[in-house]
């Protein structure tokens, strides 16, 4: 009875594990380059619509920024 319940979990999760591929219709990764004035709410403002306090938490959380302090010439990883 175990041998044959352990067989069904293992072939379940063999097919969810199928099942839960990554998308590759995301497209390519967007990256922006920070100009001397720029602020997370300033590309926020540009880059998201709606409200940019989302587009600011995004940016902070994607890019594992621990400032809010930007210097020009730096990277910016977009989230999707």
């Amino acid at each position: 009875m175990f041998g044959k319940l352990l067989i069904v979990a293992l072939v379940a999760a063999f097919a969810v594990g199928l099942a839960a591929r990554s998308s590759h219709g995301a497209g390519p990764e967007r990256t922006y380059v920070v100009r001397p004035a720029d602020t997370l709410w300033s590309i926020a403002a540009r880059t998201y619509g709606g409200d940019p306090r989302a587009g600011v938490w995004q940016l902070e959380h994607r890019n594992h920024l621990t400032s809010e302090t930007l210097r020009p010439g730096q990277r910016l990883v977009l989230p999707g």
